[in-house]
């Protein structure tokens, strides 16, 4: 049967001339036929145009060949703001043997991720985000042990992430953000791993030390359910340049060393962190968000090295460093929020000319505020704490 239909597919191009040095072999041929079958323009688009399959595949808009099979496979319109394309990804894409790239731009694709894909052995991208792919991951990507990138953002993916993918010696990037995952972070053993986006799923448990390979040069895990402490994982991951743990439920303190990192951007909020931030000697982080937890003690002056500091909503005590007034006057802080803590006052004279360009918010502390500066509307109307609350509180 598989020998009638593959002579059927040469007699049509035979029929229509196209045996030419290009030509794909008839497996892939009847592959793409089925993919083209399975999915649709979504209005406004026109991708498909192309797709005249009485002419060379190889010509086809997203189709890239090497000798006589598909090697990349790049479907939709990669324009921003392109419609798309919507149905489903046939099973067929298996069979393409040689791919070694598959992507698809935004669109309204549904259902499940083929298992078949983990068939195309060569693949080292696969990119299929912000369409409405649901069910589980495959955990037979695992067979895919060259690929490098995955990324399934912005889907309707459900259940745990497959303990198996941890096992991709060659991954580098894992993004599955924006998703309705559950259960644990596996243990990822690539060695060569340097960015893992897991933002705003529904991942719970801790993190065990070793899950997370030193090489991580990007990690968010925000908006998820984890627990724990991250003092000894973070203390391993000496190569971050970015790490967002925000609105999640870790404890324990945040080791100071972190902070004599190259890091980025660090988000921590609304976390049940506990203890005092010690940074190092040298601070040089354009931003530091540590909003929304329950650190504490009194702010070193180090950090007014930052450019953009977060530290409202948290239990920090005791002065202002004169530091941060210098530097905040200077325009080298554009950003410093310290509202919601219980800090007891800050050296900054009432007719002092703050820069257009920073921010200062300092409402529902213990202190009358020496100066009246605009807040974010998430600060609240209320200016200072009750005397209750402030035991150190020394202002009229």
């Amino acid at each position: 049967m598989r020998f009638a239909t593959l002579f059927s597919v040469l007699l049509l191009l035979l029929r229509f001339g196209l045996i030419v040095e290009s030509i794909i072999v008839p497996v892939d041929f009847l592959a793409l036929q089925a993919i083209r079958k399975s999915l649709d323009d979504l209005p406004g688009s026109n991708f498909f145009d192309s797709w005249d399959f009485t002419s060379d595949p190889c010509n086809f808009a997203g189709v890239y060949c090497d000798d006589d099979k598909v090697t990349a496979l790049n479907l939709g319109d990669p324009r921003a703001g392109s419609p798309g394309l919507s149905g489903r990804i046939d099973p067929a894409i298996g069979k393409l043997s040689a791919l070694t790239e598959l992507s698809i731009v935004p669109g309204r694709i549904m259902g499940s991720l083929p298992h078949t894909i983990s068939q195309s052995k060569n693949l080292r991208f696969l990119a299929i985000s912000r369409n409405f792919i649901s069910g589980e991951i495959p955990a037979s990507l695992s067979e895919l042990r060259g690929l490098k990138t995955l990324d399934l953002s912005y889907n309707q993916l459900t259940g745990s992430i497959p303990p198996s993918i941890g096992s991709l010696p060659e991954l580098s990037n894992l993004i599955l953000c924006h998703n309705h995952l559950n259960g644990s972070i596996p243990q990822f053993l690539s060695q060569s791993l340097t960015r893992i986006d897991l933002k705003r799923n529904n991942l719970t448990g801790i993190i065990s030390l070793t899950s997370l390979p030193p090489s991580l040069q990007y990690l968010s895990l925000a908006w998820n359910q984890l627990t724990g402490p991250v003092y000894r994982v973070l203390l391993r991951l000496n190569q971050l340049n970015y790490l967002d743990l925000s609105l999640n439920r870790f404890t324990g303190a945040i080791p100071g060393q972190i902070f004599t990192f190259p890091i980025t951007n660090l988000q921590l909020q609304r976390n049940f962190f506990y203890g005092v931030i010690q940074p190092p000697n040298q601070v040089t982080i354009p931003t530091v968000d540590l909003s929304y937890n329950r650190f504490s003690g009194e702010l070193s002056p180090l950090l007014s090295n930052v450019q953009n500091l977060y530290l409202n909503n948290n239990r920090f005590t005791g002065q202002v460093p004169v530091s941060f007034v210098d530097r905040l006057l200077a325009s080298n802080i554009q950003t410093l929020y310290l509202q919601h803590n219980f800090l007891t006052g800050i050296q900054i004279s009432p007719a002092a000319d703050i820069p257009v360009s920073s921010s200062l918010c300092l409402q529902y502390n213990c202190m009358v505020l020496p100066v009246q500066t605009p807040c974010p509307v998430k600060a609240g109307l209320q200016k200072t704490r009750p005397t209750t609350q402030c035991s150190e509180w020394r202002g009229g």
